[in-house]
């Protein structure tokens, strides 16, 4: 099985999980863009059953853009945000791509709310594109 370690900065806070991602996609909305401070936010979903959380987070809950909420959990030393729940999606952590700090991490395979994605981005024809 695989194992995949997702940490802080700091790395006070930590994430491991056991399975590969049930989805690995790329979020162009105005709040992952402040939260990541880039121009999208890359993102992985796993199963809760395969999480396994510890650390100190601070929680932020936020209105998604589609209605429900957003929880996203940070470092409360470093406030780097290492996963979030959807309470639109039951049973699945999200965890920012980027905290896994791995290059050989799965390519993204959906991207969404390209309404709001910059438009010099470019991305692979393949991928499920949704506005």
């Amino acid at each position: 099985m695989p194992q995949r370690v997702a940490t802080c900065s700091c790395r006070q806070l930590m994430l491991r999980t056991t399975e590969e991602p049930l989805r690995v996609s790329i979020c162009h909305c105005n709040a992952c863009q402040r939260r990541t401070g880039s121009v999208f936010g890359v993102q992985a979903r796993f199963r809760e059953e395969s999480v396994v959380i510890r650390g100190n987070a601070t929680i932020y809950v936020r209105p998604g853009d589609t209605g429900g909420t957003g929880s996203f959990y940070f470092c409360p030393v470093c406030g780097s945000t290492v996963y979030y729940r959807l309470d639109s999606v039951a049973g699945v952590v999200g965890v920012p791509v980027g905290a896994f700090s791995n290059a050989d991490f799965p390519a993204p395979t959906v991207s969404v709310f390209e309404e709001c994605m910059h438009p010099w981005v470019a991305l692979p024809e393949d991928m499920e594109h949704i506005e």
